[in-house]
């Protein structure tokens, strides 16, 4: 199970489908395999799995022939509308600041794939979105979508003359990676195909702004909904489920400390450490299982070296990390990967 692998409204599926109608795709090609009956697409209440969706965007990536681009003309279609309770808190918001933190805090509620990431050093705020782990062109396309709905909602947030400073894409080969030729402006800058990352960037000034429709008593209401929805799948799948998703959407050199995962997972370090104990696990535990399956995997890759996979999980020297492995198999990495001929 994956970050992203969530239960999800019907407005995000029927957004997806509206486009592609419109580029006269017929409606049971963009349909099929997902096991969705159109008429649940109009229900409110319904929910779908991150599978059927993703079912929806195969199929429109199939029939669109990759277009390069496709992801960032779906997002910019993205409203407040689109979102139901998690939007609309965020329009009561006082600031564009407070925006972005209730959107973050309730990132679950939306239909990202991507792991965002915000910074602000005072002068540049900055949004960093990490890609889901799929084949090349579908995770292009998710986080191309994540990048511009986000652009498309700062944009309406910030109002007449808000105007971003960069939007980055990830350089990278094969038609997925080149530029868009329908899309040429986002939120008012042109995008970067050769960017070692994907993130948006706006002046710090912005994120101070007073919002128009700003309403405190709205926002504690919707953040009080927000989280009961929140709480509730948690007790789904469970601290420790969560928790192990979020490592799994991380690079292995850039794994969260306690206090960034209490931040990811919204909420404190004590609460997360607490709710780890209660389902009898730790993060330290949670941890180094993850880095333990993963070390077992990089030594299948005969490519790389054990000193390169010691690097690869943040050890500081081969002796550290062989410690480390043989308490997690019982063996050294050498004698590991022999076993494994």
């Amino acid at each position: 199970m994956s970050f992203w692998d969530f239960s999800r409204g019907p407005a995000g599926i029927r957004l997806l489908l509206d486009f592609g109608l419109e580029q006269g795709l017929p409606e049971a090609a963009l349909l099929a395999r997902s096991k969705i009956a159109p008429s649940r697409l109009d229900d409110p209440h319904a929910e779908f799995t991150a599978t059927q969706e993703l079912r929806v965007i195969e199929n429109l990536l199939r029939l669109s022939n990759a277009r390069p681009g496709l992801g960032l003309e779906v997002g910019l279609r993205y409203r407040f509308s689109t979102f139901g309770l998690w939007g609309y808190g965020l329009v009561c918001s006082a600031t564009l600041a407070q925006a972005l933190q209730r959107a973050l805090r309730f990132i679950q509620l939306t239909h990202a794939y991507s792991l965002i990431e915000h910074s602000d050093d005072g002068h540049t705020a900055c949004l960093r979105f990490r890609p889901p782990a799929l084949a090349p062109g579908l995770s292009r396309f998710l986080v191309e979508r994540d990048l511009a709905a986000a652009a498309a909602l700062m944009s309406e947030l910030g109002g007449a003359g808000f105007q971003l400073s960069a939007c980055e894409l990830q350089r990278g080969r094969g038609r997925a990676f080149r530029p868009s030729s329908v899309v040429t402006s986002v939120a008012g800058v042109s995008p970067r195909y050769d960017a070692d990352g994907y993130g948006l960037s706006c002046d710090s000034h912005w994120l101070a702004r007073r919002l128009p429709n700003a309403n405190p008593t709205s926002a504690a209401m919707c953040d009080e909904m927000c989280a009961r929805l929140v709480e509730r799948r948690r007790l789904r799948s469970g601290t420790a489920t969560l928790v192990r998703q979020v490592l799994d959407a991380t690079a292995s050199d850039a794994r969260p400390s306690l206090g960034r995962m209490a931040d990811w997972t919204h909420t404190s370090e004590r609460t997360l450490r607490r709710r780890l104990q209660e389902e009898g696990q730790s993060y330290r535990a949670i941890l180094a299982s993850t880095q333990a399956r993963e070390a077992a995997e990089l030594l299948g890759d005969r490519s790389l070296s054990i000193t390169d996979i010691a690097e690869r999980l943040g050890y500081a020297d081969l002796s550290t990390f062989s410690q480390a492995f043989k308490r997690w198999h019982g063996v050294s990495p050498a004698a590991y990967r022999r076993g494994l001929s």
